[in-house]
């Protein structure tokens, strides 16, 4: 008896994983005019941390002290923006959970 005829093949080839980029980072969830104008947002607020940082004397330093909060808080935010849509970090907590954050 032979078993080719019994026996046949039951499981379907493996489906191709979605192309990654280095570390782990994927662009399906920010994609579009949207994945320029984060990394622009987190450049020009990266900027702006310089050139506050570059100021050593100032008369009146709560104005700048301000806006190093600002831009700081910024750079900070869009890079975690930037880290939870490019990576499966959005899958694994939620559309929702990710919205209400």
């Amino acid at each position: 008896m032979e078993n080719g005829a019994v026996y046949n093949d039951t499981t379907e080839p493996e489906a191709k994983a979605p192309r990654r980029l280095p570390f782990n980072c994927t662009l399906r969830n920010l994609w579009g005019w949207r994945l320029p104008a984060k990394v622009v947002q987190a450049i020009f607020s990266f900027v702006a941390v310089v050139c506050e940082e570059i100021v050593e004397d100032c008369s009146t330093c709560s104005g700048l002290y301000f806006f190093e909060f600002i831009s700081c808080s910024a750079f900070l935010l869009s890079l975690l923006i930037l880290c939870v849509y490019c990576t499966d970090l959005y899958e694994s907590l939620g559309k929702d959970k990710v919205q209400k954050l």
